[in-house]
Order: structure tokens, then C-alpha cells, then sequence
């Protein structure tokens, strides 16, 4: 694509971002994505679960700019309770809390939250544009895949995700494949049978998204955060002041932000990467870097440049695989291509030429976005802190309320609602036993695409299951998919990977 072309595509994107009712949902989506990010416990993956009946009812362009504003937005907030109370709002901000929070005992808050704002805002606009300018030729790359292709590069992802994600290999195969077998209960679109409804007429359409979504990553969630104590949150700091930081603070910054953006930009493209990953990576590599990495726990800026960085890049080219390929790389992207699906669109490169104004609507909201969120986060830091004195007592209640009227309101189903509780308690039992919940979801909302490539491809090669070996790009992407498997059930393998996340 030319410049010419990008220039031209970017243009109609912003004149959709910029229309009063898409300002309006990059808004709201920036300001609960703080709201979520500044409250621990409940997350992107919680919100974005919940919000999804109300889609239903938006522009798709107009819904999943909300959707993905509340994403990035996370990444923002967590950092502010990170630094000021030690608290992470969002799992990608744990890291910022081991020096931002030491700079703010040391009467630098101000520094460490406006490095934090200006770094994510840096990454988070390098990682539009590397959306943008990637974005298409992967999109016309993927316009030549058969199915064939499609499926080895869905089994290729849902692999990787294993390999990327903390716990037991084990475990994350066994939620991928019960993700997979979830996801084949319904009608058969070929045939017209029923499949593992056991005479429940409800389960003909197979299982709501939404009520799987909701009561894995939002009942759940909630119980798993009442089982624990209560942190407290008595202690705010003081008054935050010293916003706009000096020069030299500025200049210490800067080569840990560029480092950051770098690897956050990469890592998020990774099935099961994405922010968290990415903001861990980032803290081990300005420590490696530091002349002095003794400094680090005790109040380096660095340490908040970097991983802040990070995570917001990895957090906006996260994006590039769910909207280039359809596949998703991680469980807020499953929800983003669920909340598609619900709107009529299918996932895919053909989203790029057919609904072009969706596409570069979306990328255009994600600059106008983040120019919102260092404007909201920074002047209201001492609003989003008072918020934490909310109990949550109060605060939780009125979230499983709100998870039954979505999930009613989507196809005034009571049925669902009990579905939705059910999956609610399962989740629950899932995380209590070490199992992770996004590999089931990634496999549900994969698995009914790869068994419609799977039958196409053997429809082409009259049912010869060679097709997938001989095609070269198939047979490359199953290879790669064999060669990280072999690799992470390697024993010493094993341990290194999971002494790593432990650490």
C-alpha cells in the first residue's frame, strides 16, 4: 500500500472518529477504562464481558471504539493506584508498583505519573501507527490463505497461547479443548443435527457468548475477589503536585520508553502476550540495562518508563491480529471478536475491504483516545484516588446485578442468566484449582471457525487430510506450531518457564 493510500485511509478514519457520536463512546470508553483500571479486581476482561449486551444495541464502529477504549483505558488507570497507594488496578500495572510507589514515599508522585501518562501515550501512538502501516499488508497476506491455511494458523495460535501463558501446560490444554468442545454444542450448519444439547431445546443455537463471557470473567472474578481480605485503602497519600516534570527526569526517561514501546509493540502481537507479559519483560530488561541495578525497587524512573511503555504498546498492537486475521491473541480480543460476531460482522482480512469504515475508524480512535486519557488522567488523579474508598462490599453487588440484566436483556432469556451464574460458579472453581480461564475462552470462540475450515479443507482435498502437509504455507505454520510444543514439554524447558513466571 502507498502513502498515498495510507494517508487517504487514515483520512476517512478520522473524519469517522471524529463525529460527535464516536467522540462520545471514545469518551466513554477512556473514562471507564480508567475507572476499571484505578479499582482492583475487576479489569478489562470483566468490564468489556459485561458491556457486551449493550453492543448489541450500538453502531458496530460506535461499540467497538467504546470496547477498545476501555482496553487501553485500563492500561492507564492501574498505573495511577500503582504508584500512589501501591495498589495495581490492572494485573499489567503489578510491576509499576515496586519503584512508582517508592518515588511516591519519596515525594516524587508527580514525576513517576506524568512519565507514566507521557510514556503510555508515546507507545500507545506508535502502536496505532504500527497498526496502521501493518495492518493492510497482513490483511492482503491473509486474503490469500485457503482454508487450509486458516486452520493450521488458528491451531498455530491457540498452541502459542499455551506456551505464553503462566501455569501448567497441562492445564491450558485441557481449557483449550474443553473451550473447543463447548464451543461444537449446538445445531450442525451442515447437517441440521443437534449436538450435545441433551434434549435442551435452549442450547439449539449453541451456548450465549455473552453468558459464557460474563459468568467466566465477571461472576467469577468477583467471587475469586470476595474469597480474599479486603485490602486497605485507608491510607490515600497526600496531595499529588510536581505534574509536568523537569527536564532531566524527562531525559532519564526517554531511552526506557523507547525500549519499552519497542518490546510492548512486539509481545503484544504474541498469542497469550499482550500488556501483562510485556510490562514483566520490559522491568527485567531496564534492569539488566542499568549500570546500577540496585536502584530498582527503590524509586528508578526507569522502572516505571518501561514497563508503563510497554504494556500500552503491547495493549494497542494486540489489536493487529484480531483485525487483520481474525484470530485473537488474547482473552479482551476474544471478547472484541465476540462482540463482531454479535454485530453480524465475521472476523477476518475481508473486514478491512468491506468495512473499511470500521477499520480505520477504529485505528483513528485509538490516537483521538489516547490524547483523551492524559488529559482525564492527570488533572482528575485525586477524583480517581477518592474513589477507592468505595467498599466493595457495595461496589460488587450491584456488578452481578448488572450481569443479569445484560445477560436478560440480550434475548430475554432467563435460561441464559442461569447459564451465565453456572459458568460464573465454574469459573470460580476453575481458578481455584490453578486452571486459566482465556485459553477456554480463545478455544470457544475458535473453535466453531476451525471446524468450518477443517470441513472445508477436506471438501477441496476430497477428504484427504494430506492438504494440510502439502500446502507449504499450512505445512509451515503446523511445523512451527510442532517445534513450540516439543519445546515447552521439554522438562528442563518446562521448569525455566514456569520458574519465570513465578518470578
Amino acid at each position: 500500500m502507498s502513502d498515498i493510500d495510507l494517508f487517504s485511509n487514515l483520512a476517512l478514519g478520522f473524519g469517522v472518529a471524529l463525529s460527535w457520536q464516536n467522540l462520545l463512546y471514545c469518551l466513554i470508553g477512556a473514562l471507564l477504562g480508567t475507572l476499571i483500571g484505578v479499582l482492583p479486581g475487576i479489569g478489562p476482561v470483566t468490564t468489556i464481558a459485561m458491556l457486551l449486551p449493550i453492543t448489541f444495541k450500538l453502531p458496530p464502529t460506535s461499540a467497538l471504539i467504546m470496547l477498545a477504549g476501555i482496553y487501553y483505558g485500563c492500561q492507564y488507570g492501574g498505573s495511577t493506584t500503582a504508584i500512589l497507594v501501591n495498589l495495581p488496578g490492572e494485573a499489567s500495572s503489578i510491576v509499576t508498583t515496586l519503584d512508582g510507589h517508592q518515588m511516591a514515599r519519596q515525594g516524587r508522585a508527580g514525576d513517576a505519573l506524568a512519565v507514566a501518562a507521557l510514556g503510555s501515550f508515546v507507545a500507545g501512538c506508535f502502536g496505532t501507527l504500527l497498526i496502521a502501516a501493518a495492518g493492510p499488508p497482513l490483511a492482503g497476506m491473509a486474503q490469500q490463505f485457503g482454508p487450509a491455511e486458516y486452520f493450521s494458523l488458528m491451531v498455530l495460535g491457540l498452541v502459542a497461547s499455551v506456551v505464553m501463558a503462566h501455569g501448567s501446560v497441562l492445564k491450558s490444554f485441557a481449557m483449550i479443548f474443553f473451550g473447543l468442545m463447548l464451543g461444537l454444542i449446538g445445531t450442525d450448519v451442515d447437517t441440521g443435527a443437534m449436538r450435545y444439547t441433551f434434549g435442551v431445546g435452549e442450547l439449539s443455537d449453541g451456548i450465549s457468548f455473552v453468558a459464557l463471557a460474563m459468568g467466566l470473567f465477571g461472576i467469577a472474578e468477583i467471587l475469586r475477589n470476595l474469597d480474599g481480605p479486603e485490602t486497605d485503602r485507608s491510607v490515600l497519600g497526600s496531595k499529588v503536585t510536581g505534574l509536568w516534570p523537569k527536564a532531566s527526569v524527562l531525559k532519564s526517561a526517554l531511552p526506557a520508553v523507547l525500549r519499552g514501546t519497542g518490546l510492548g509493540s512486539v509481545l503484544g502481537l504474541l498469542p497469550g502476550g499482550g500488556a501483562v507479559l510485556a510490562s514483566f519483560a520490559a522491568y527485567t530488561v531496564e534492569k539488566k540495562l542499568a549500570k546500577d541495578p540496585s536502584r530498582f525497587g527503590k524509586g528508578a524512573i526507569e522502572g516505571v518508563a518501561g514497563p508503563e511503555s510497554a504494556n500500552n504498546a503491547a495493549a494497542q498492537t494486540s489489536f493487529i491480529p484480531m483485525l487483520t486475521l481474525g484470530i485473537p491473541s488474547n482473552a479482551v480480543m476474544a471478547l472484541m471478536v465476540g462482540a463482531m460476531i454479535i454485530q453480524g460482522i465475521e472476523p477476518g482480512p475481508e473486514v478491512m475491504t468491506k468495512r473499511p469504515d470500521l477499520f480505520w475508524g477504529m485505528i483513528a480512535s485509538m490516537w483521538v483516545g489516547n490524547l483523551m486519557l492524559v488529559i482525564i488522567n492527570l488533572p482528575l488523579i485525586g477524583m480517581w484516588v477518592s474513589l477507592l474508598r468505595v467498599p466493595y462490599r457495595l461496589m460488587y453487588p450491584a456488578i452481578v446485578l448488572f450481569c443479569c440484566i445484560g445477560v436478560y436483556t440480550l434475548n430475554n432469556s432467563t435460561f441464559e442468566v442461569v447459564m451465565a451464574a453456572a459458568f460464573g460458579l465454574m469459573g470460580y472453581g476453575l481458578m481455584k484449582f490453578g486452571f486459566e480461564p482465556t485459553p477456554l475462552l480463545l478455544g470457544f470462540v475458535l473453535g466453531p471457525l476451525m471446524e468450518e475450515n477443517l470441513r472445508r479443507a477436506m471438501r477441496y482435498a476430497q477428504g484427504d487430510p494430506i492438504v494440510f502437509v502439502e500446502r507449504p504455507l499450512s505445512a509451515a505454520l503446523l511445523a512451527v506450531a510442532v517445534v513450540l510444543l516439543i519445546i515447552v514439554l521439554l522438562p528442563a524447558i518446562r521448569k525455566k518457564r514456569e520458574d519465570v513466571f513465578v518470578e
